[in-house]
Protein backbone atom coordinates (compact mmCIF):
# COMPACT_ATOMS: atom_id res chain seq x y z
CA UNK A 1 0.00 0.00 0.00
CA UNK A 2 1.42 3.69 -0.28
CA UNK A 3 1.37 5.79 2.13
CA UNK A 4 -0.34 9.18 1.96
CA UNK A 5 3.16 11.23 1.53
CA UNK A 6 4.38 8.53 -1.41
CA UNK A 7 0.73 9.21 -2.87
CA UNK A 8 1.19 12.60 -2.52
CA UNK A 9 4.18 13.01 -4.09
CA UNK A 10 2.78 10.50 -7.17
CA UNK A 11 -0.12 13.25 -7.71
CA UNK A 12 2.21 15.91 -7.96
CA UNK A 13 4.69 14.62 -10.42
CA UNK A 14 1.72 13.23 -12.60
CA UNK A 15 0.10 17.16 -12.81
CA UNK A 16 3.44 18.29 -13.56
CA UNK A 17 3.79 15.79 -16.46
CA UNK A 18 0.31 15.67 -17.79
CA UNK A 19 0.72 19.64 -17.54
CA UNK A 20 3.89 19.20 -19.90
CA UNK A 21 2.81 16.54 -22.28
CA UNK A 22 -0.02 18.73 -23.27
CA UNK A 23 1.98 21.00 -24.22
CA UNK A 24 3.82 19.26 -26.32
CA UNK A 25 6.75 20.10 -24.83
CA UNK A 26 10.30 17.72 -24.61
CA UNK A 27 10.16 16.73 -21.08
CA UNK A 28 13.74 16.04 -19.49
CA UNK A 29 14.83 16.44 -15.97
CA UNK A 30 17.26 19.21 -14.89
CA UNK A 31 18.89 19.37 -11.36
CA UNK A 32 16.84 22.57 -10.02
CA UNK A 33 13.41 21.61 -11.33
CA UNK A 34 12.50 17.57 -11.23
CA UNK A 35 9.16 17.95 -13.64
CA UNK A 36 9.52 18.83 -16.90
CA UNK A 37 11.21 21.93 -19.16
CA UNK A 38 9.98 22.84 -22.24
CA UNK A 39 13.67 23.28 -24.23
CA UNK A 40 12.02 23.30 -28.00
CA UNK A 41 10.06 26.35 -27.02
CA UNK A 42 12.81 28.46 -26.29
CA UNK A 43 15.29 29.15 -29.22
CA UNK A 44 19.13 29.44 -27.79
CA UNK A 45 19.50 33.24 -27.86
CA UNK A 46 16.00 33.99 -26.57
CA UNK A 47 17.61 34.93 -23.06
CA UNK A 48 20.21 37.55 -25.03
CA UNK A 49 18.13 39.40 -27.12
CA UNK A 50 15.63 40.22 -24.51
CA UNK A 51 18.19 42.16 -23.17
CA UNK A 52 18.15 44.21 -26.33
CA UNK A 53 15.77 46.63 -25.08
CA UNK A 54 15.76 50.03 -25.87
CA UNK A 55 17.11 51.63 -22.34
CA UNK A 56 15.54 55.02 -21.14
CA UNK A 57 16.41 57.21 -17.71
CA UNK A 58 14.03 58.32 -15.05
CA UNK A 59 15.46 61.50 -13.62
CA UNK A 60 12.53 63.02 -12.67
CA UNK A 61 11.04 62.84 -9.25
CA UNK A 62 8.27 60.17 -10.44
CA UNK A 63 7.61 56.45 -8.99
CA UNK A 64 8.47 55.35 -12.18
CA UNK A 65 12.15 53.59 -12.58
CA UNK A 66 14.14 53.96 -15.39
CA UNK A 67 16.45 51.32 -16.79
CA UNK A 68 20.10 52.84 -16.73
CA UNK A 69 21.88 53.75 -20.02
CA UNK A 70 24.48 51.23 -20.62
CA UNK A 71 26.49 49.52 -23.05
CA UNK A 72 26.02 46.26 -23.93
CA UNK A 73 28.58 43.59 -25.28
CA UNK A 74 28.83 40.20 -26.49
CA UNK A 75 32.09 38.72 -26.09
CA UNK A 76 33.21 35.89 -27.99
CA UNK A 77 32.97 33.15 -25.74
CA UNK A 78 29.01 34.54 -25.73
CA UNK A 79 29.33 36.20 -22.75
CA UNK A 80 26.93 39.17 -22.16
CA UNK A 81 28.43 42.03 -20.53
CA UNK A 82 28.16 45.46 -19.89
CA UNK A 83 27.91 48.32 -17.30
CA UNK A 84 27.17 51.46 -15.53
CA UNK A 85 27.91 54.39 -13.56
CA UNK A 86 26.12 57.09 -11.38
CA UNK A 87 26.36 60.96 -12.49
CA UNK A 88 27.88 61.87 -9.11
CA UNK A 89 30.64 59.02 -9.73
CA UNK A 90 29.59 57.29 -6.37
CA UNK A 91 28.01 53.94 -7.68
CA UNK A 92 29.03 51.56 -10.45
CA UNK A 93 27.58 48.60 -11.71
CA UNK A 94 28.46 45.81 -14.28
CA UNK A 95 26.70 42.65 -15.25
CA UNK A 96 27.21 39.36 -17.32
CA UNK A 97 25.35 36.45 -18.24
CA UNK A 98 25.78 33.26 -20.11
CA UNK A 99 23.55 30.38 -20.94
CA UNK A 100 26.48 28.08 -20.49
CA UNK A 101 25.52 24.51 -20.48
CA UNK A 102 21.99 24.40 -20.59
CA UNK A 103 19.98 24.23 -23.86
CA UNK A 104 17.83 27.27 -22.96
CA UNK A 105 18.35 30.58 -21.17
CA UNK A 106 16.39 30.85 -18.40
CA UNK A 107 18.07 33.40 -16.19
CA UNK A 108 16.84 37.35 -16.29
CA UNK A 109 18.08 40.58 -14.57
CA UNK A 110 17.12 44.12 -14.34
CA UNK A 111 19.14 47.98 -13.38
CA UNK A 112 16.74 50.63 -12.65
CA UNK A 113 17.07 53.77 -11.09
CA UNK A 114 15.04 56.69 -9.77
CA UNK A 115 14.75 59.52 -8.19
CA UNK A 116 11.98 59.39 -5.61
CA UNK A 117 11.09 62.75 -2.96
CA UNK A 118 15.00 64.09 -3.45
CA UNK A 119 16.20 60.83 -2.78
CA UNK A 120 18.45 58.54 -5.43
CA UNK A 121 17.10 55.16 -5.71
CA UNK A 122 18.53 52.40 -7.58
CA UNK A 123 17.14 48.75 -7.94
CA UNK A 124 19.45 45.96 -9.34
CA UNK A 125 18.05 42.13 -9.62
CA UNK A 126 18.62 38.64 -10.42
CA UNK A 127 15.80 36.30 -11.75
CA UNK A 128 17.01 32.61 -12.67
CA UNK A 129 13.78 30.97 -13.86
CA UNK A 130 12.88 26.93 -13.95
CA UNK A 131 11.11 25.38 -16.44
CA UNK A 132 11.29 27.91 -18.74
CA UNK A 133 11.72 31.98 -19.25
CA UNK A 134 8.05 33.29 -18.86
CA UNK A 135 8.37 33.76 -14.86
CA UNK A 136 12.09 35.03 -14.59
CA UNK A 137 10.99 36.90 -18.08
CA UNK A 138 7.39 38.33 -16.25
CA UNK A 139 9.81 39.58 -13.03
CA UNK A 140 12.09 41.59 -15.07
CA UNK A 141 9.12 43.75 -16.86
CA UNK A 142 7.23 44.48 -13.61
CA UNK A 143 8.62 43.75 -10.14
CA UNK A 144 10.76 47.04 -9.71
CA UNK A 145 8.17 49.02 -11.00
CA UNK A 146 6.27 47.30 -8.54
CA UNK A 147 7.91 47.98 -5.97
CA UNK A 148 8.32 51.76 -5.99
CA UNK A 149 4.85 52.18 -7.29
CA UNK A 150 3.63 50.70 -3.42
CA UNK A 151 2.47 53.65 -1.44
CA UNK A 152 4.17 53.02 1.45
CA UNK A 153 7.68 52.66 -0.45
CA UNK A 154 9.41 55.59 1.25
CA UNK A 155 8.20 54.66 4.57
CA UNK A 156 8.13 51.82 4.80
CA UNK A 157 10.40 50.29 2.21
CA UNK A 158 10.65 46.17 3.89
CA UNK A 159 6.81 46.58 3.88
CA UNK A 160 6.61 47.60 0.49
CA UNK A 161 8.98 45.13 -0.96
CA UNK A 162 7.60 42.47 1.23
CA UNK A 163 3.76 42.68 -0.25
CA UNK A 164 5.08 43.56 -3.31
CA UNK A 165 6.91 40.49 -3.96
CA UNK A 166 3.68 38.40 -2.96
CA UNK A 167 1.23 40.51 -5.13
CA UNK A 168 3.49 40.31 -8.16
CA UNK A 169 3.57 36.45 -7.97
CA UNK A 170 -0.41 36.46 -7.48
CA UNK A 171 -0.10 38.71 -11.10
CA UNK A 172 2.17 36.03 -12.40
CA UNK A 173 -0.13 33.18 -11.78
CA UNK A 174 -2.92 34.86 -13.01
CA UNK A 175 -1.40 35.97 -16.35
CA UNK A 176 -0.35 32.21 -16.76
CA UNK A 177 -3.88 31.22 -15.54
CA UNK A 178 -4.96 29.96 -19.28
CA UNK A 179 -1.77 28.00 -20.23
CA UNK A 180 -0.75 24.40 -19.13
CA UNK A 181 2.76 26.35 -18.07
CA UNK A 182 3.86 25.83 -14.99
CA UNK A 183 7.19 27.73 -14.72
CA UNK A 184 8.59 29.38 -11.55
CA UNK A 185 11.55 31.77 -11.11
CA UNK A 186 13.70 32.86 -7.94
CA UNK A 187 14.14 36.36 -7.20
CA UNK A 188 17.13 38.18 -5.40
CA UNK A 189 17.05 41.91 -5.20
CA UNK A 190 19.09 45.00 -3.54
CA UNK A 191 16.84 47.90 -3.39
CA UNK A 192 19.20 51.14 -2.56
CA UNK A 193 17.25 54.06 -1.02
CA UNK A 194 19.75 56.85 0.14
CA UNK A 195 21.94 55.19 2.11
CA UNK A 196 20.11 52.46 3.16
CA UNK A 197 20.51 48.82 0.99
CA UNK A 198 17.98 46.48 1.37
CA UNK A 199 18.35 42.89 0.03
CA UNK A 200 14.85 40.83 -0.64
CA UNK A 201 15.56 36.89 -1.68
CA UNK A 202 13.26 34.34 -2.90
CA UNK A 203 14.98 30.99 -4.03
CA UNK A 204 18.55 29.99 -4.33
CA UNK A 205 20.41 33.12 -5.96
CA UNK A 206 22.14 34.62 -3.77
CA UNK A 207 23.24 38.73 -2.55
CA UNK A 208 26.98 38.54 -0.61
CA UNK A 209 29.07 42.09 -0.02
CA UNK A 210 32.60 42.51 1.15
CA UNK A 211 32.61 44.73 3.87
CA UNK A 212 36.19 45.30 4.81
CA UNK A 213 37.19 43.05 2.95
CA UNK A 214 35.52 40.47 4.49
CA UNK A 215 32.75 38.45 2.46
CA UNK A 216 29.15 38.40 4.13
CA UNK A 217 26.05 37.05 2.80
CA UNK A 218 22.80 38.99 2.70
CA UNK A 219 20.70 36.43 2.29
CA UNK A 220 20.42 32.49 2.73
CA UNK A 221 19.18 29.96 -0.26
CA UNK A 222 15.53 28.90 0.48
CA UNK A 223 16.10 24.71 0.05
CA UNK A 224 14.07 22.63 1.11
CA UNK A 225 16.10 21.09 3.43
CA UNK A 226 16.28 24.17 5.24
CA UNK A 227 15.31 23.40 8.90
CA UNK A 228 12.42 25.98 9.32
CA UNK A 229 11.83 25.66 5.71
CA UNK A 230 11.12 22.13 5.74
CA UNK A 231 8.96 22.66 8.72
CA UNK A 232 6.99 25.22 7.26
CA UNK A 233 6.02 23.46 4.29
CA UNK A 234 5.25 20.48 6.69
CA UNK A 235 3.02 22.31 8.87
CA UNK A 236 1.31 23.51 5.22
CA UNK A 237 0.77 19.70 4.48
CA UNK A 238 3.87 19.15 2.21
CA UNK A 239 6.33 16.54 1.98
CA UNK A 240 10.08 17.18 1.31
CA UNK A 241 11.68 14.48 -0.02
CA UNK A 242 15.46 13.10 -1.69
CA UNK A 243 15.50 12.94 -5.61
CA UNK A 244 18.74 13.56 -6.32
CA UNK A 245 18.91 16.33 -3.73
CA UNK A 246 15.83 17.54 -1.25
CA UNK A 247 13.00 18.49 -3.33
CA UNK A 248 9.59 20.06 -2.03
CA UNK A 249 7.29 16.85 -2.76
CA UNK A 250 9.89 15.46 -4.76
CA UNK A 251 9.73 17.78 -7.92
CA UNK A 252 11.06 21.43 -6.57
CA UNK A 253 14.89 21.99 -5.22
CA UNK A 254 13.84 25.20 -3.77
CA UNK A 255 11.25 25.88 -0.63
CA UNK A 256 10.27 29.54 -2.24
CA UNK A 257 9.78 30.74 -5.77
CA UNK A 258 7.86 32.16 -8.22
CA UNK A 259 5.19 31.01 -9.79
CA UNK A 260 4.87 27.02 -9.67
CA UNK A 261 1.41 27.07 -9.22
CA UNK A 262 0.68 23.41 -8.54
CA UNK A 263 3.09 23.86 -5.82
CA UNK A 264 1.92 26.87 -4.74
CA UNK A 265 0.70 26.04 -1.41
CA UNK A 266 4.24 25.01 -0.32
CA UNK A 267 6.58 27.32 -2.35
CA UNK A 268 5.49 30.56 -1.31
CA UNK A 269 7.04 33.80 -2.80
CA UNK A 270 7.53 35.74 0.65
CA UNK A 271 11.07 37.33 0.71
CA UNK A 272 13.26 37.48 3.49
CA UNK A 273 15.02 40.88 4.05
CA UNK A 274 17.95 42.21 5.39
CA UNK A 275 18.58 45.84 5.88
CA UNK A 276 22.33 47.45 5.68
CA UNK A 277 23.51 50.98 6.11
CA UNK A 278 25.97 51.82 2.95
CA UNK A 279 29.09 53.00 5.07
CA UNK A 280 32.80 53.26 4.22
CA UNK A 281 33.41 49.59 4.78
CA UNK A 282 30.82 48.32 2.22
CA UNK A 283 33.08 47.74 -0.88
CA UNK A 284 31.16 45.87 -3.25
CA UNK A 285 27.72 43.87 -3.66
CA UNK A 286 27.42 40.51 -5.80
CA UNK A 287 24.30 39.34 -6.52
CA UNK A 288 24.42 36.27 -8.77
CA UNK A 289 22.60 32.86 -10.02
CA UNK A 290 22.99 29.82 -8.42
CA UNK A 291 25.27 28.83 -11.44
CA UNK A 292 27.56 30.90 -9.69
CA UNK A 293 27.42 29.89 -6.68
CA UNK A 294 27.12 26.13 -6.87
CA UNK A 295 30.92 26.52 -7.47
CA UNK A 296 31.94 29.63 -5.77
CA UNK A 297 32.01 30.28 -2.61
CA UNK A 298 31.05 34.00 -1.22
CA UNK A 299 34.31 34.62 -0.04
CA UNK A 300 36.09 33.25 -3.37
CA UNK A 301 33.53 35.57 -5.51
CA UNK A 302 34.19 38.56 -3.29
CA UNK A 303 38.01 38.02 -3.61
CA UNK A 304 37.51 37.95 -7.26
CA UNK A 305 35.60 40.76 -8.11
CA UNK A 306 37.90 42.44 -5.73
CA UNK A 307 40.50 42.25 -7.84
CA UNK A 308 38.97 44.05 -11.15
CA UNK A 309 38.57 47.76 -10.75
CA UNK A 310 35.44 48.45 -13.11
CA UNK A 311 32.43 46.22 -12.45
CA UNK A 312 31.95 44.96 -15.38
CA UNK A 313 35.26 43.13 -15.98
CA UNK A 314 34.75 42.16 -12.41
CA UNK A 315 30.91 40.52 -13.38
CA UNK A 316 32.82 38.90 -16.09
CA UNK A 317 35.82 37.50 -14.48
CA UNK A 318 33.07 36.09 -12.08
CA UNK A 319 31.08 34.43 -14.81
CA UNK A 320 34.05 32.97 -16.43
CA UNK A 321 35.20 31.34 -13.54
CA UNK A 322 31.94 29.77 -12.58
CA UNK A 323 31.82 28.03 -16.25
CA UNK A 324 35.62 26.76 -15.57
CA UNK A 325 34.70 25.58 -12.60
CA UNK A 326 32.39 23.18 -13.95
CA UNK A 327 29.15 24.88 -13.61
CA UNK A 328 26.12 23.35 -15.46
CA UNK A 329 23.43 25.85 -15.13
CA UNK A 330 22.67 29.32 -16.71
CA UNK A 331 25.21 31.71 -15.25
CA UNK A 332 24.35 35.84 -14.68
CA UNK A 333 25.83 38.10 -12.13
CA UNK A 334 26.00 41.69 -11.01
CA UNK A 335 28.80 43.32 -9.50
CA UNK A 336 28.14 46.39 -7.60
CA UNK A 337 30.93 49.11 -6.46
CA UNK A 338 30.46 51.87 -4.05
CA UNK A 339 32.80 54.61 -4.31
CA UNK A 340 33.53 56.32 -0.86
CA UNK A 341 36.30 58.47 -2.06
CA UNK A 342 34.13 60.32 -4.26
CA UNK A 343 32.01 61.07 -1.57
CA UNK A 344 34.19 62.98 0.47
CA UNK A 345 36.04 64.49 -2.01
CA UNK A 346 32.29 65.97 -3.00
CA UNK A 347 31.74 66.67 0.76
CA UNK A 348 35.22 68.46 0.66
CA UNK A 349 34.30 70.15 -2.08
CA UNK A 350 31.10 71.62 -0.16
Amino acid sequence: MLCKASLRNLIIRAGYIENFVKQGSIIHLNEKFGGASSSSSYQLNRGFRSYMNKMMVDNSNSTKPGSLPRKENVTEGGYATGGWKSEDGRLSCGYSSFRGKRASMEDCFDVKMSTIDGKPVCLFGIFDGHGGSRASEFLREHLFENIVKHPQFMKDTKLAISETYQRTDMDFLDSESNTYRDDGSTASAAVLVGNRLYVANVGDSRAVISKAGKAVALSEDHKPNRSDERKRIENAGGVVMWAGTWRVGGVLAMSRAFGNRLLKQFVVAEPEIQEQEIDDELELLVLASDGLWDVVPNEDAVSLARTEEEPEAAALKLAETAFSRGSADNITCIVVKFHHGQKKTDSAQG
